[in-house]
């Protein structure tokens, strides 16, 4: 497993010197590994206490999905309640407690979740690309201590150096040279054929059963996808952060991100999640374009996203900003109230 020591991370840094003469909680944010470090010295926290520590443990249970509300470093009952649900998912003593063990176990579930997303996704980016894919790569290898670069979800020479050593250091396939020459060489060949303008000789060569076609295609390409310039515009905003009360691309809530997103389709929603629910027309399955709801840290709707399709739905939570989650994942399966279809 990938193990990301402080000295990895921190003595690659041309920060080093500059890190160890500042306040310890500035960079903690910067350098996971100290996170690490950090949280595992405390050995004990518990309901009622507060400060950084707390926070990081927060902000770690919200990277694995027991944890959806504000990361104040306040060590209160939603905190609690998302500890007991961790513990009682690891089969430890469900006690709302974190003792050294438990703390232990979050520090391996979050590196085990970063792996996997390594070996899950390199494989579907490549040079040159430009996704919200590329950027929860470029944040794991930031986890490890391997990308120093912005995560900025393009597929750079920082990006590719940092998978080559991860690659090397820990024997893992997270480059396939060939496949990743033969993506961007196709890649390549699209945006070339996308480029070109056809003559205008050409256009006025077509016949009407080419318009014809072309029209059907078209009408076809539009009747079949649901609200798709929501989808687009939420796609737009994958990395954008979480603002409480936000509804701007400066800074996104869920409802405030869902009602932003159906903007761009001049529909008009609800600014609450409740209200929203009650807005939409529930469905039995979620189809695309259709909003999914949870119950979060309080009884009924209380958190929203928009599904696009394969399982996976788009919204704003809180520690990582506007992102794409899986239906599936175990926080998300345990809260799902259902789906609502907007009219």
């Amino acid at each position: 497993m990938l193990n990301g020591t402080i000295e990895h991370v921190v003595k690659q840094s041309v920060l080093f010197s500059y890190v160890l003469s500042q306040p310890f909680a500035v960079y903690v944010d910067a350098y996971p590994a100290l996170q690490n470090e950090q949280l595992l010295e405390a050995e004990q926290l518990q309901y009622g206490q507060h400060g950084e520590t707390v926070r990081i443990l927060q902000h770690k249970l919200n990277n694995l999905s027991y944890f959806d509300d504000k990361i104040d470093g306040d060590y209160g009952v939603l905190t609690e309640h998302a500890l007991k649900n961790f513990q009682k998912q690891q089969n430890l003593a469900i006690t709302g407690q974190a003792n050294q063990k438990t703390l232990n176990t979050v520090v391996d579930e979050e590196k085990k979740q970063h792996k996997e997303q390594l070996e899950d996704m390199s494989g579907s980016i490549y040079p040159g690309m430009k996704k919200s894919d590329v950027k929860i790569v470029q944040r794991a290898l930031d986890y490890f201590g391997y990308y120093k670069g912005e995560i900025d979800g393009l597929y750079g020479p920082l990006t590719q150096q940092a998978l080559e050593i991860a690659e090397e250091e820990h024997d893992m396939e997270l480059v396939d040279d060939d496949a990743l020459k033969r993506l961007y060489e196709q890649n390549q060949s699209e945006q070339n054929i996308q480029n070109e303008k056809p003559s205008e000789n050409r256009n006025n060569e077509q016949t009407t059963e080419e318009i014809s076609s072309q029209e059907e295609v078209k009408q076809v390409s539009v009747t079949s996808t649901n609200h798709s310039q929501a989808i687009e515009a939420a796609r737009a905003q994958i990395g954008t952060p979480y603002v409480w009360g936000g509804e701007s691309p400066g800074g996104f809530d869920c409802s405030g991100f869902i009602q932003y997103i159906f903007q761009m389709e001049g529909i008009s929603l609800p600014r609450t999640v409740s209200e929203t629910w009650n807005f939409t027309t529930q469905v039995d399955s979620p189809s695309v374009g259709d909003l999914v709801f949870f119950e979060t840290y309080k009884p009924g709707p209380s958190h929203m996203g928009i599904y696009i399709g394969d399982g996976q739905f788009i919204h704003a939570g809180e520690s990582r900003g506007v992102e794409s989650s899986k239906l599936s994942n175990s926080y998300w399966k345990e809260r799902y109230l259902g789906a609502g279809r907007i009219q």
